[in-house]
């Protein structure tokens, strides 16, 4: 992984491409909110000789021989996600958040039984219902937004909307939403209409486990994340769940959805729990938080709408009806002067997904990188040129050399 030297040997050209994601990494300021940088160690073990080997089933009950050693790596690391999130059961198998949350599915309903989420326009997820996903295909689904006026989540009327559709699971957690959620809220809906509570925390897992998001995990029957974005892990899924669904939940994982897991991801997502329980990641969240605020505040100081008016979380959603550009619009420029962020849909926007009306900013992988406040005012300033003046050559030009001295002072993989 260190050099790619044996993959240039082998293969120059897939080496050539590797080399340029990394300068790309390293060259570009990322505002994903979904992504990270994760350490050498994750990576490390994310590209070890783990990859060889087959694991079906369960440590102490695989399928195949030879697992002792991968056995202990995922006690490991379902351990340490109990610990850190004080979860009564993990399954740390899901490839990705997608298949964390087809297991519960799989574990709690039945095909056509209705399920009830945050509807993708308001800032929900794909695999929450949406009709294009298998969770839309499958199950009846039912939708929550946000209140017009505050642009956030009204339990209230969630309440009205499960008393009305009698969902058998309720969904909370989102991909565009950057207030804190009050998961009590939630446990209370769902026991009004004996529903199965479920939270996606793959956004802000990294800030449940520092402590500075409200925590789900004794609230739902079961949680899903993923093990980047916040957490800043390798691309990977998790389930915790309470010990009565344990069982049915490793059923539903495998056999049900998957076969062998991905060992060498499970002992990158052992070595990033461990990260996790340092004193050094809460600091690191911390800073994440205070640098979402620093750019929202920065942001609003040019003249720029945020949804919610601001944030509690790691990311924030800019509005642009107001200047009379798409979301498609900008993210292609910022992308075009190395900054990379990703179009979004608003709350009850009148563009489609393809061009939207906003775009979604996130601090977490800026944050890896060691920025804090005063990058964020720098960057805010950035964006801001580039919204009002799309057009202008000039001043593209003058961002791009602002970019590129910015992102040398805080130097990314270093020994890669």
């Amino acid at each position: 992984m260190n050099r790619l030297d044996e993959v240039a040997m082998v293969d120059p050209e897939v080496a050539g491409f590797m080399r340029a994601e990394l300068n790309r990494e390293r060259r570009k300021i990322e505002l994903i909110a979904s992504e990270n940088f994760a350490s050498m160690a994750v990576l490390q073990a994310a590209g070890s000789i783990l990859t060889n080997k087959y694991a079906e089933g369960y440590p102490r009950h695989r399928w195949y021989g030879g697992c002792e050693y991968v056995d202990v790596v995922e006690e490991t690391a379902i351990e340490r996600a109990k610990a850190l999130f004080g979860a009564e059961h993990a399954n740390v198998q899901p490839h990705a958040g997608a298949q964390a949350n087809m297991a519960v599915y799989f574990c709690a309903l039945e095909p056509g039984e209705s399920i009830l989420a945050m509807e993708k326009a308001a800032g929900g997820h794909l695999t929450h219902g949406t009709e294009a996903n298998m969770s839309g295909a499958l199950y009846d689904a039912h939708f929550y937004g946000v209140n017009r006026e505050t642009e956030r989540l009204d339990y209230e009327e969630i309440a009205e909307i499960a008393r009305k559709c009698k969902p058998r699971l309720i969904i909370a957690g989102a991909s565009a939403y950057p207030r804190d959620i009050d998961f009590a809220a939630f446990r209370r809906i769902a026991d009004e209409v004996s529903a199965i509570l479920m939270v996606d925390m793959a956004h802000f897992a990294g800030l449940v486990a520092a402590g500075l998001h409200s925590d789900p995990v004794p609230h739902a029957e079961f949680v899903t994340t993923t093990t980047h974005k916040t957490l800043r892990g390798p691309r990977g899924g998790m389930v915790l769940c309470r010990s009565a669904f344990a069982e049915a939940l490793d059923h539903a994982v495998f056999p049900g959805i998957q076969g062998g897991p991905l060992m060498h991801i499970i002992a990158a997502k052992a070595v990033a729990f461990r990260e996790a329980s340092l004193p050094s990641f809460k600091q690191y969240q911390q800073q994440v938080v205070r640098n979402a605020r620093a750019l929202a505040t920065a942001l609003q100081e040019k003249g720029l709408r945020l949804v919610s008016g601001g944030t509690e979380t790691h990311l924030l959603l800019v509005d642009l009806t107001g200047q009379e550009v798409t979301g498609n619009e900008v993210a292609t420029a910022l992308d075009e002067v190395f900054i990379t962020v990703n179009k979004n849909n608003i709350p009850f926007d009148d563009k489609p997904p393809s061009l939207t009306s906003g775009i979604r900013l996130g601090t977490p992988a800026v944050t890896t990188r060691g920025m804090k406040e005063a990058e964020m005012y720098e960057i805010a300033d950035l964006i801001s040129l580039v919204i009002k003046n799309l057009d202008s050559e000039e001043v593209m030009g003058r961002v791009r050399e602002r970019v590129d001295e910015l992102v040398s002072g805080f130097p990314l993989y270093p020994d890669l």
